[in-house]
């Protein structure tokens, strides 16, 4: 009978989501999920604020993307040589403070009224970023039984867009709506001296939300650095570079994980960034006859309802993970993401807007699936392997560009430019689909 009762607590152990041991530090560790959410969330409008206040081409002003993206990529695997050196709570704070001396740097950048400036601050929130996403995913991972990984890691990210939406609320009421109303049009018409002062006007509403979230950040740093933070995943400081890149490239499951999150960032990006481009162009057709700044404003919308959708399918998908397979449930989800980015090409009008809003639903799973699924079994090696599924995250500095350059070059056979660059996000499905389904013949073996 004892035995019997045993074998029931140690499948309960195997079941459990979150050990009692490691809640506090997945509360204190999740609520950082947040905080670069609302970073990546507050940035990607301003890909299209950037064009009007500097008056640049659409190319130009996606050099946000890729100033921010680039700086995951560049730092991931120093990020992940120095959590493997010191441990994971180091490299959070390390993380939050690149964050926050970042986002401080949109002082100087604003006074500047250059980009440049603008790009590096970017660059510099991104390396926190990378930091901080290289550490948090496989600590999140390590808080309990490696069979509800997964899931544990889908529940600590369900978090990561209730800062995007709080992101996104920025970027539309407090930064959006209070920009001069002249397109970039009418201010290469103006004198020196005015353009100068409405120019200075926008980069100050740009700047602000900025230096607050970095007064956050502080906070959040030091009530973390307070606080002990066990971890069974910083036991070993052993370093054996090349044999464990050996096992990563031998791991071919790992290989076509870092593949596919390359392509499902770059789906995401393009998706929440253009939505912009794509309502404005629809708001201020004949048919509604908007200016621009209401049109953008508007489609802001469009983008914090597709958020919400995000959060609530985020959480409804976690819970899925309990009965449908991870590789099943991201087959059908990308699937459905690729039909969907088929309306927002061909279909015109309001319903082409709501298929763009509804992919945000298909992509709710996909990051945090792709990551445990590429890691899972990796052991120690999951601290270096991770370094890789975030420098994946270039595809995010990569892809919003081309589309900006598709955009620019105007109306390809019958479909504008806007609607025809939204190719590559079905590209970007086709990719994650074909991963998901190899993911689940392997899981049916």
């Amino acid at each position: 009978m004892a035995e019997h009762v045993s074998t029931i607590d140690a499948v309960r152990q195997k079941n459990v989501v979150i050990p009692r041991n490691y809640l506090l530090p997945f509360i204190l560790i999740t609520s950082c999920f947040a905080l670069w959410g609302f970073a990546n969330d507050v940035t990607n409008p301003m890909v299209k604020a950037f064009s009007r206040i500097l008056m640049m081409s659409n190319f130009q002003g996606s050099l946000v993307q890729f100033a921010f993206y680039g700086g995951y990529f560049v730092m991931a695997f120093p990020a992940a040589m120095f959590i493997k050196r010191f441990s994971y709570k180091s490299g959070i704070l390390v993380g939050l403070g690149l964050y926050a001396t970042g986002a401080l740097m949109f002082i100087p950048a604003s006074m500047a009224m250059t980009f440049g400036p603008f790009l590096l601050s970017y660059f510099i929130i991104t390396c926190g970023l990378s930091f901080l996403e290289t550490t948090a995913n496989p600590f999140i991972l390590s808080m309990g039984p490696e069979e509800t990984a997964t899931q544990r890691l889908n529940f600590a990210q369900a978090f990561n867009p209730i800062g995007s939406l709080f992101g996104m609320f920025t970027a539309q009421q407090i930064i959006l709506a209070r920009l001069h109303p002249a397109t970039a049009a009418e201010r290469a018409t103006m004198d020196a001296q005015a353009l100068r002062e409405i120019t200075a006007h926008d980069l100050a509403v740009v700047r602000m939300p900025y230096v607050l979230i970095a007064v956050v950040i502080i906070g959040v740093f030091f009530l973390i650095a307070m606080k002990r933070i066990p971890s069974k995943a910083d036991r070993d400081k052993s370093l054996d570079l090349a044999g464990t890149f050996k096992r990563l490239f031998a791991n071919r499951r790992y290989v076509h994980g870092v593949v596919a999150q390359f392509f499902y960032i770059a789906a995401q990006i393009m998706c929440w960034t253009f939505i912009i481009h794509y309502g404005t162009e629809l708001f201020t057709s004949p048919k509604y006859g908007m200016s621009v700044q209401a049109a953008e404003v508007l489609s802001q919308k469009f983008n914090i309802v597709a958020m919400i959708i995000f959060c609530i399918s985020r959480f409804v998908c976690t819970f899925l993970l309990k009965y449908i397979s991870p590789g099943k449930l991201l087959t059908v989800l990308a699937i459905g993401g690729a039909l969907l980015t088929l309306g927002t090409i061909f279909i015109p009008g309001i319903v082409g807007l709501y298929c763009l809003v509804g992919i945000s639903a298909c992509m709710s799973l996909m990051f945090p699936t792709i990551y445990g699924i590429a890691l899972r079994g990796l052991g120690e090696d999951a601290k270096i392997g991770a370094a890789g599924l975030i420098m994946a995250i270039l595809g995010g500095s990569v892809m919003p560009p081309l589309q900006g350059a598709i955009i620019d070059q105007g109306a390809v056979l019958f479909l504008s430019g806007v609607r025809a660059s939204f190719v590559l996000t079905l590209i970007c499905f086709i990719v994650i689909s074909h991963f998901g389904f190899k993911t689940y013949r392997e899981y049916l073996k």
